[in-house]
């Protein structure tokens, strides 16, 4: 059995249901979106406690339970988080469920689309540019200053099967240049979640959120970018064999 398995509830939902959770997600994003963004005007510490509710409502709405293990050993922040990316489910689990204030980077096509680039940019997410990468750390770093975390997905797009793709190097050398921690987050089961081609479909069912401890990078250089990413691969890919 993969180790997924263990973590994903057996029983398959219905038509019904499955077109119910199609409903709610799209609801709750465009509407609470729209609060989001308004909140943000009036107050920025009440707009993410609403955001980190609403991840949170989502999944209890369309019936999905997450274990979270590790968080008591993540201690005072920044951090970089690292997760893997199973499915689209993981940024609002991770939303919903790692400590404080944690902006996402995310590639910058996203930033055109109207309605998700509006919120992405009202709470403060991060536009990375391949193009500018220089660009893109001076962003990371004013989120750090001001004491948010931050998430990046090391494989830069969605396994499409809950297999672990190559790591790229941007979150590592983020990490090094900011002297940040960065945090391995595993995400167990969320493949069948949210499967990928299966367009806003959220299925019922469990899984689990894994925060390993942090690693810091006091000390590293830009030299030790292609060790840092291997060993944090090599964590997450652990955890998830077990």
């Amino acid at each position: 059995m993969p180790a997924d398995a263990a973590v994903v509830s057996a029983a398959e939902p219905t038509r019904f249901r499955v077109a119910l959770n199609r409903f709610l997600f799209r609801a709750m994003l465009f509407s609470s979106g729209a609060v989001a963004i308004g909140l943000y005007q009036l107050s920025r510490p009440l707009a993410w406690r609403f955001a980190k509710l609403q991840a949170r409502n989502l999944m209890r709405v369309c019936g999905v339970r997450i274990r979270v293990r590790g968080l008591e050993g993540l201690g005072a922040g920044p951090f970089i988080f690292a997760p893997n990316h199973q499915s689209h489910f993981d940024i609002a689990a991770l939303l919903g469920l790692l400590p404080g204030v944690t902006r996402f980077a995310a590639k910058r096509e996203m930033f055109a689309e109207p309605i998700l680039g509006a919120v992405l940019r009202t709470m403060g997410m991060i536009a990375i540019d391949r193009d500018d990468p220089l660009a893109s750390i001076e962003r990371l770093q004013k989120v750090t200053l001001d004491g948010g975390s931050l998430v990046i997905f090391p494989e830069g797009t969605r396994s499409p099967d809950g297999e672990l793709l190559p790591f790229r190097k941007g979150a590592f050398v983020a990490a090094i240049h900011l002297g940040v921690p960065i945090v391995p987050v595993v995400c167990k089961g969320t493949t069948r979640i949210m499967p990928k081609g299966q367009y806003l479909s959220i299925l019922p069912g469990a899984a689990e959120l894994v925060i390993l401890p942090p690693i810091a990078t006091a000390g590293m250089t830009y030299e030790d970018r292609d060790r840092l990413r291997d060993t944090v691969r090599a964590q997450i890919a652990a955890e998830l064999a077990s």
